[in-house]
């Protein structure tokens, strides 16, 4: 028997990711698909470039999306900057420093970890500590810890890393068009993102971009990049070579999704955007106070687009979160590791980012405990 169309139900996604994704977004995806070396599409592939280097803030020519989600982003960062055998020092201070560390692992290299407490940031006097006995090729950080809330101040992290003439590459999955992230004015080398989040377009793709120093420790590589799909050399020739080089058959649908996001993005403006995730996180901080809940991260160190609550004392945290699913078609978030069956992950991201959600999640959370 052949299964229905498939017809899931319209949910408010509050939790870590995916966020909702404005209508334009969706319809964006219902648009002919091309060929991936039609000239039409590949005017549509320099549109994107040129949107990302707005939302990155940076003038690196080595800008595009890589075809996967956040974590292929990730991937293609490290792939292509480590060698086996290369020092890299890794912050880890929830779930995804975690990650970090292992595929620079998985790529060959000697893998020094500077770790704080879940809840915590990385500190610069940590970092500098490590680089006292290490000279590491890079330093990776997460910017926004999507498992723990928390947000990593990155400039005096950047310095001491260049000092060191090591490189930075920084983790933006969570952050990117939801608070500042400054690609050039931090001296970051590489960075990725992820569509679903802050940026508001559907999963699938995530941006990256290189700095000229960066592609420069690429040319100088010793081995071939270990990873076909992610060398940033083919991807490049594919994205701004001349003439344009094959290197796999991109995501059509996904593209113009984003594109679309990007656009939304510049049209709202930066700063405005900034503006309205912070606005939207202290509204909801405030209601949770006046209830009796209590954020898990300390306010000066808190990531606006994922607010962690504290379960309260013999609450079921799994039940309430099903009863927010099945009751008042809210998705939020468990909570990973230390923080599982603590916390629930409230996430007001791109344009789930709402005053509208924010009063939505307070009153199903008030009918519920």
């Amino acid at each position: 028997m052949t299964p229905a169309t498939v017809s899931p139900p319209a949910r408010n996604l509050l939790g870590p990711g995916p966020s909702n994704v404005p209508p334009s977004v969706t319809e964006a995806m219902q648009r002919p698909q091309l060929g991936h070396l039609d000239p039409a599409y590949l005017g549509i592939m320099d549109e994107i470039q040129a949107m990302l280097r707005e939302v990155f803030i940076t003038e690196n020519e080595v800008t595009f999306p890589v075809s996967g989600t956040g974590s292929a982003g990730m991937e293609c960062c490290l792939v292509n900057l480590i060698e086996p055998g290369d020092e890299v020092v890794i912050g880890v201070n929830g779930y995804f420093g975690g990650r970090l560390a292992d595929i620079a692992a998985r790529s060959g290299a000697k893998v020094t970890t500077v770790e704080s407490d879940w809840g915590d940031i990385i500190r610069p006097e940590q970092i500098a500590t490590a680089l006292e006995t290490v000279k590491p090729k890079l330093v990776a950080i997460v910017h926004a810890e999507t498992s723990t809330g928390v947000l990593t101040p990155v400039e005096e992290i950047s310095r001491l890393a260049h000092e060191a003439g090591a490189l930075l590459v920084l983790d933006t999955v969570t952050s990117l068009g939801g608070c500042p992230v400054r690609i050039d004015d931090w001296q970051i080398d590489a960075a990725y993102s992820a569509s679903q989040k802050c940026l508001g377009s559907a999963c699938g793709v995530a941006p990256v971009t290189l700095s000229p120093r960066a592609m420069e420790t690429v040319a100088k590589r010793r081995t071939p990049v270990q990873s076909f799909y992610l060398d940033v050399n083919l991807l490049q020739k594919y994205w701004a070579g001349s003439p344009r080089a094959y290197h796999h058959t991109a995501p059509i649908l996904m593209n113009y999704a984003l594109h679309e996001a990007l656009r939304l993005v510049l049209k709202e403006g930066l700063e405005a955007r900034w503006a309205r995730h912070e606005a939207n996180h202290r509204a909801l901080a405030a209601g949770l106070a006046e209830q009796g809940l209590e954020l898990g991260t300390p306010e000066a160190i808190r990531l606006w687009q994922l607010n962690p609550v504290r379960v309260p004392e013999g609450v079921d945290e799994a039940g309430v979160r099903l009863a927010l699913l099945n009751e008042h078609n809210l998705e939020v978030g468990p909570g990973l590791g230390p923080y599982q069956g603590k916390v629930w992950r409230i996430g007001l991201m791109g344009y789930s980012s709402s005053e509208e959600n924010v009063e939505r999640v307070l009153a199903a959370l008030k009918a519920l405990l």
